[in-house]
């Protein structure tokens, strides 16, 4: 953070997509609006991430690469700050930062987006269907494995634009992306708990910071939302127990109602032919207690091996 002219000015370093510039403007408004007078900064860079577009992300490091050079910006004092998607982000920190702040959780869910306006089991069998995530490929070859699964990469308008000109015939999204970018009308179909889990933290928004840096820490801290943060630990738990990374189809979704926390959790192989689930419910304040019970759970049904072939297979 700088002060020019007795003003406080941070810096924000952002992905160059329209649905991360979005993000941080979005964060910038929220601060400018906590602090008056505060200048803030965009600072957009292209990533490792947005540059690969041929090969899954599984295959080429997941999705950590596209935090790196915004995590490079924030250790070399370019940038005060780092927005990203919390699903983007490692469960471990980078050595040196901190991801301590999220904004309040927007929409998790997953959208099916086709061409022919039906959902996921009236598409007809041999469908085409785009996305690039492990996860989603083993919820919807479990759900319909006569249908075929391609990867698809970009960001959200590349993506529709590729379903649209007839190279998919059905693509899956996040809701959030996609009501953030005004979009939400081209969803057929939302896939949502208890037949569909989200992946953990899904549609929430995280700002980075330098580890004791204190004087940007006062300021981003008014974006805290509790409850969501009380939900991203429950997720970020079970999927760092479970070894968690775009190598191995996990979904962790994290809800509470009162004093209560829900978590549910699924781990699978990628041609959905298993697919294993655990929930539990208890009080919000043992969310880590309750966490690793899901995660136990999931592992004494056979986790470990699949996440083991995995890994030798990767």
């Amino acid at each position: 953070m700088t002060l020019t002219n007795n003003k406080r000015c941070i810096k924000i370093a952002t992905r160059k997509s329209e649905l991360a510039l979005w993000q941080a403007n979005h964060v910038a408004g929220l601060l400018r609006d906590r602090h008056a007078g505060l200048e803030v900064e965009l600072l957009p860079m292209v990533t490792r991430g947005d540059i690969i577009l041929d090969q899954p992300l599984a295959q080429i490091g997941g999705k950590g690469l596209f935090l790196k050079e915004l995590e490079r910006a924030l250790l070399l004092g370019e940038a005060d700050i780092a927005v990203h998607s919390m699903k983007d982000v490692p469960v471990e920190d980078a050595p040196g930062l901190v991801v301590d702040i999220v904004l309040e959780r927007a929409n998790p869910f997953d959208a099916l987006l086709s061409n022919s306006g039906q959902g996921v089991a009236e598409l007809s069998a041999g469908s085409l269907v785009g996305t690039s995530s492990l996860r989603r490929q083993c919820q919807l070859k479990s759900m319909r494995p006569d249908l075929q699964v391609a990867d698809l990469r970009g960001n959200v308008n590349t993506r529709i634009r590729k379903l649209q000109d007839g190279e998919y015939d059905a693509i899956i999204l996040a809701c959030a992306g996609l009501e953030r970018l005004g979009l939400d009308q081209l969803v057929t179909e939302t896939l949502c708990p208890p037949k569909w889990l989200p992946s953990a933290t899904q549609g929430t928004i995280g700002v980075q910071c330098r580890e004791g840096d204190e004087a940007v820490s006062t300021l981003i801290r008014p974006l805290l939302h509790p409850v969501t943060a009380l939900r991203t630990q429950a997720e970020r738990s079970v999927a760092t127990l479970l070894q968690g990374s775009c190598q191995v189809p996990l979904a962790v979704f994290a809800q509470t109602r009162d004093s209560q926390l829900h978590i549910t959790g699924l781990v699978g192989t990628p041609d959905g032919k298993t697919v294993l689930r655990s929930e539990i419910s208890g009080e919000a304040a043992r969310v880590e207690s309750l966490s690793t019970k899901v995660a136990q759970d999931l592992l004494n049904q056979g986790a470990d091996q699949i996440i083991t072939s995995l890994a030798v297979v990767d």
